[in-house]
């Protein structure tokens, strides 16, 4: 297209501008450009080079072509970009923004591409898999096309989802055992223990008040040389134990029941993975005794897999129906010893079942003497898509509903466990 004199006189001019630019001008103009994406060239005059330029162009294949760009690589509207479904050229992007990029904004990147670029076939061939940086969101998509996904894709797959089971146990385990023991040493303490059981440290900490001075020896008994510990000027002192504390002796049986009942619909993805993650390491603790069970409209017993937290996972089916009602009554049945119970439900509360069963059976089991705690979500998300109204109806009955973070579980559990008020993140997650 040919240019007017006065259109080419403004364009010079402008390019004259931006070559005049101080240093810190151009930089605020190149980061603009980085912002605002390849539709902004003509207007900001900011050509990128080297790495801004591999940079810019792995982010408009994801991002440039809107919502114009089908997964098929044809797009509906003028723009051009995107992966397509090349299942070489996704290998190079998935490579490309592992270089440019950190890890975590690597794995939103793939979020993203999953969801905008319908990229879940290609996570079948194992060639991907191995391209992709594993993340808990990945395992929840890879959980989702476990009945899809063909024998030569399973073992990458399970290998995936191997690194970040045992990413999250090595982050979360210390913890919960030191939160959890100590909540069950806690529990066990007594009040007339035998000699070898005693806790010293505790027991004169609770008597430091009644602490005796004793006089100082006269001076007869100090010439005879019966002088006390401080010498013949000083006094001496005492902790009379008013009161003793001990150890409980160990026990060979468990002294808590913990009861995980986890809905695997797939909006709770990242809840279903850290749960499990979560189960393996409570039924590793001799004084506990783990159940988890997973529910959509079916009702599944994972207890025997707890040894294994990938076998747990791909023993789930994200997606399907939610009867809660359901999954509550068989966990309910399986209580032997409910004041030594806690019943952790893991939901969004959509209920498909028959609501008022189900609030019937969570004010039976408290009423039992059961504690039960309801958790939205388990995961580092934000606020959580939920029933209000059953949430509110099971805060009534005094189990409120709120949503968790991975590190915050052992301390509700640890609370749950001492009966005492679950430490509730956010007041404005309750209903």
């Amino acid at each position: 297209m040919s240019q007017t004199p006065g259109e080419t006189t403004e364009r010079t001019t402008e390019r004259t501008a931006t070559a005049s630019l101080t240093p810190p001008d151009a930089e605020r103009l190149r980061r603009w450009r980085m912002v605002l994406g390849a539709d902004s060239a003509d207007s900001t005059e900011r050509a990128l080079t080297g790495q801004d330029a591999a940079m810019d162009g792995a982010l408009d294949a994801l991002y440039g072509g809107g919502a114009g760009k089908k997964p098929n690589g044809r797009g509906t509207g003028a723009r051009s970009a995107g992966l397509g479904a090349s299942a070489p050229s996704v290998a190079r992007w998935l490579g490309d923004i592992r270089t440019y990029f950190p890890s975590s904004v690597v794995q939103v990147m793939q979020r993203d591409a999953i969801d905008r670029l319908g990229l879940s076939a290609l996570l079948l061939e194992p060639e991907m898999l191995e391209a992709v940086e594993p993340d808990v969101h990945l395992v929840g998509t890879l959980l989702s096309l476990n009945k899809a996904m063909p024998e030569t894709t399973k073992e990458t797959a399970r290998a995936v989802v191997r690194k970040v089971v045992e990413d999250l146990e090595r982050r979360l385990e210390s913890r919960t055992r030191a939160t959890l023991t100590g909540a069950l040493d806690r529990s066990a303490r007594i009040s007339r223990p035998r000699h070898r059981d005693i806790d010293w440290d505790r027991t004169i900490r609770a008597n430091l008040k009644n602490y005796l001075t004793l006089p100082a020896p006269d001076a007869a008994t100090a010439a005879a040389g019966e002088t006390g510990t401080a010498g013949a000027t000083g006094a001496t002192g005492t902790v009379v134990p008013e009161r003793l504390i001990g150890y409980g002796r160990s026990s060979r049986s468990a002294k808590k029941d913990i009861v995980l009942c986890i809905d695997q619909s797939g909006s709770m993805a990242a809840s279903v993975v850290y749960a499990s993650v979560f189960g393996a390491v409570l039924a590793s603790m001799r004084t506990l005794s783990t159940r988890l069970v997973v529910f959509d409209t079916a009702v599944v017993d994972l207890t025997d897999q707890l040894d294994d937290p990938v076998d747990v996972l791909f023993g789930t089916q994200l997606g399907g129906g939610t009867d809660i009602n359901r999954a509550l009554a068989y966990c309910q049945s399986r209580i032997t010893r409910p004041a030594d119970t806690v019943v952790v439900l893991i939901s969004d509360l959509y209920e498909g079942g028959i609501r008022d069963e189900m609030l019937k059976r969570v004010a039976a089991m408290k009423a039992s003497g059961v504690q039960f705690v309801t958790l939205l979500a388990l995961s580092d998300e934000g606020a959580p898509a939920y029933d209000h109204e059953h949430a509110a109806a099971l805060g009534a009955l005094g189990a409120p509903a709120f949503a968790c973070t991975p590190d915050l579980f052992p301390d509700v559990m640890a609370a749950a466990i001492e009966k005492r008020p679950l430490p509730i993140p956010d007041k404005e997650h309750q209903p």
